[in-house]
């Protein structure tokens, strides 16, 4: 150690907009679990075939993929509010 001030390393620039928007991430996972479950709903019903638990499964992602879409929304207005708690938004 030479007593030299430690350089630093500049900032990593930041990511695209279109890398961290999560928006269409959501919409495809949460339209995957409703059509998966919807597939299911009519291969039980209407063709009789025992879907065993991938039925209350594909349910659960798509009801917790419009929850995840619900919190994602609230805080975006969050951080746009300017809310201490709020994650911060970089685009």
């Amino acid at each position: 150690m030479t007593g030299e001030p430690a350089t630093r390393r500049p900032a990593p620039p930041p990511l695209p907009a279109r890398w961290v928007d999560m928006r269409p991430v959501l919409a495809v996972g949460t339209s995957l679990w409703f059509l998966a479950f919807c597939g299911l709903l009519i291969a039980r019903y209407g063709y009789h075939v025992a879907t065993g638990i991938w039925l209350p499964t594909c349910l659960a992602g798509w009801i917790l993929g419009i929850v995840g879409t619900g919190v994602m929304y609230w805080q975006r207005s969050a951080a746009r509010r300017g809310s201490r708690g709020a994650q911060v938004m970089e685009n």
